[in-house]
């Protein structure tokens, strides 16, 4: 089991998120849903154990702004974005697929062509389940590997943590092992948190508990 470091609980939440790096800012673009909370959690505590900074449509309280200008601020202050295409099919009775996370995608891969060149450059990685058909529906992706998974946190956190230790300077990695034997700690800051806060803790709070779980090299 890896060692822990707890560190002290003093700060706010807003000095936290006053700190952080875009160029070290990883946006994640996922399914918002109880199927998927388990590696959405995976995910935000393997980019802490990587040195980054997670970042999602839910780290902002300015609800007066449409969700999709808070999507895109936050978007376009992080050098780096995760993206799961899981929810790219046919649901419910009508047969509907989500296409917030493809529409996402787009606001990347846009964001990534206007910053070629600059020491803010965007770049992505595209996870998608085993089997499926991304290139069918989204044949512009055809010429793209994105890593896949078997809908396990410990396919998700191995993808991410590999992705990520090629990527930028000076950062800390985890290994995949190391993140894993440490979720569980994790994990149970954030059942606190919601046993105070309810189902949605504020977000800030979420990358705290995350950063004070990250395990020792």
């Amino acid at each position: 089991m890896a060692k822990v470091v707890k560190k002290k609980a003093g700060k706010s939440a807003a000095k936290t998120k006053a700190k952080i790096d875009p160029l070290k800012s990883v946006f994640i673009n996922c399914p918002f849903d109880d199927d998927f909370e388990p590696l959405f959690e995976a995910i935000i505590f393997a980019i802490a154990c990587c040195g980054f900074d997670p970042r999602s449509a839910l780290d902002s309280g300015t609800v007066a702004d449409s969700r999709l200008e808070r999507i895109t601020q936050a978007l376009f202050s992080s050098k780096y974005s995760i993206h799961d295409l899981s929810r790219g099919k046919g649901e419910g009775d009508e047969r509907l697929a989500r296409f917030n996370m493809p529409l996402e995608l787009g606001i990347a891969i846009a964001r990534r062509y206007i910053s070629l060149g600059e020491p803010d450059e965007h770049n992505w990685l595209l996870l998608v389940p085993q089997g499926h058909h991304y290139a069918k529906f989204i044949s512009d992706l055809a010429g793209f590997d994105p890593k896949q998974h078997d809908g396990t946190v410990e396919a998700v956190v191995c993808a991410v943590v590999s992705w990520l230790v090629t990527q930028g300077e000076g950062i800390t990695v985890r290994t995949p092992k190391q993140t894993l034997d440490a979720l569980p700690a994790f994990l149970a800051e954030v059942s606190q948190l919601k046993e105070h806060w309810g189902k949605e803790p504020p977000w800030d709070y979420i990358v705290e508990a995350a950063k004070k779980t990250v395990p020792e090299v």
